[in-house]
């Protein structure tokens, strides 16, 4: 089977590199793919397409059996629509079910509508109004960009000063580069919510829901949780900041009445979707946000830990027989890094060669994101570069190996965290 993975980031190249690994795979194409899938070799191969209807018209004439898609602009943009019209098995949502990702005024106010537990919020479209409710709230205090923002369109403000900054850059300058939805700039503000981040991922055919296996994610740019908010800095998985007890009501209290209601709603929900949690004290969880894909960097540790054949798993997620499903897992911790270009993430300098990068093995891999090929040499190319990811039997010994293979790669100006995975060690 010719499979097909929309997007080039290191979440796709994870992707591309667990269906490549599949017996039933013949060929898994990425488009566009970047330099760690040009560099694959084996069955991957980069696909220099990336307009809907030319992908799509692509993949019939090539009889591709299977798509998965990564990233959230081209599920924003319709091509599970396009794909599923002309006869195309493609995983995913369609767009009117992306927009729980696409316009946070939208997945606010279903979550609202379904009783879903989330932060109060209002939205705004206008400054002013926006300004005298951070007034009135006081810090800390979140404003969220309503549209597509690459990770980065979501600022948790310390100071009141820093929150009318935001609703500036968001609502008049638009200076984090927000994809708006209909109607032109809109801001949600949200209460802050206290307690722990997890990534809640699971797969949806519609009706039935399987998860994925529980991961955390390192937002903040420097050691610590300091620093300015990013697409994600690295992650480790399993989380045990969420319990047995803290799974089961995610899955009662969230995941399935929003399963339930996007089908009440006349637009059944298929493909990825990622609840981002905040645990209380209590544990209680509350949904910070809704993804329609698999997290980036949190899909790497993801699939070196799955042990289940990845097409497998997606050929019963298009049929709607994830119920027959049982996912196999690895015991072992799973921990990614990520490694970032000079500049991330408000100015990332590119174009800067890459070296050291070792070979793939069982328990270690490099997965690529922002990078491309330069006269076959790998350059950096975007903001997250690479996300360093392995397996070992404990979180110290995980973050012991990852950062042994981190400190062998160099590409100048490369910054990295360097407590990936402190919440998890004891002690």
């Amino acid at each position: 089977m010719k499979i097909l993975v929309i997007g080039g980031g290191g979440r796709e190249h994870a992707l591309a590199w667990k269906l490549a690994e599949s017996p039933k795979a013949t060929k898994v194409y990425v488009a566009p793919g970047n330099g760690g899938t040009a560099l694959a070799g084996g069955k991957i191969e980069n696909l220099g397409i990336t307009d809907v209807q030319a992908l799509r018209e692509w993949a019939q004439a090539e009889k591709i059996g299977l798509t998965v898609v990564g990233p959230e602009a081209p599920l924003a943009a319709g091509v599970v629509d396009e794909f599923r019209t002309h006869g195309l098995r493609i995983f995913g949502p369609a767009r009117a079910a992306a927009q729980l990702e696409s316009s946070k005024a939208f997945s606010k106010d279903f979550m609202a509508r379904h009783g879903i537990p989330t932060a109060q919020y209002e939205t705004f479209t206008d400054p002013a109004a926006a300004h005298a409710y951070v007034e009135r709230l006081g810090a800390p205090i979140v404003i969220k960009a309503d549209g597509l923002a690459a990770g980065k369109g979501v600022v948790v403000a310390t100071s009141l000063q820093e929150a009318h900054d935001a609703v500036d850059f968001m609502l008049v300058d638009n200076k984090y580069g927000v994809t708006h939805n209909e109607g032109g700039a809109r801001v949600v503000i949200e209460e802050f919510l206290d307690g722990e981040e997890a990534s809640f991922i699971v797969l949806c055919d519609g009706k039935n829901v399987l998860a994925l296996a529980t991961s955390q994610d390192h937002k903040r740019l420097k050691d610590g949780d300091q620093g300015p908010n990013t697409g994600g800095m690295g992650a480790y998985s399993p989380a045990p900041v969420v319990t047995a007890d803290v799974h089961a009501r995610a899955m009662r209290e969230i995941i399935l009445p929003t399963i339930r209601g996007m089908e009440k709603d006349g637009i059944p929900y298929t493909g990825f979707l990622y609840a981002g949690l905040m645990i209380d004290k209590s544990g209680h969880p509350k949904t910070l946000e809704f993804n329609c894909r698999m997290g980036d960097p949190e899909t790497q540790p993801i699939m070196m830990r799955l042990k289940s054949d990845l097409v497998d798993v997606m050929l019963a997620a298009t049929d709607g027989k994830l119920d027959q499903v049982e996912l196999q897992w690895d015991r072992r911790t799973a921990l990614g890094v990520v490694m970032a270009a000079a500049g991330y993430p408000e100015d990332p300098r590119k174009g800067d060669a890459i070296t050291g990068l070792p070979a793939a093995a069982d328990d270690a891999m490099v997965f690529h994101a922002g990078t491309q090929l330069r006269d076959g040499v790998p350059v950096t190319s975007g903001g997250r570069v690479l996300c360093v990811t392995v397996l070992a039997d404990s979180v110290k010994q995980a973050q012991q190996k990852v950062y042994d293979v981190a400190r062998g790669i160099h590409f100048d100006g490369a910054q990295y965290r360097r407590d990936i995975g402190h919440r998890a060690v004891k002690g």
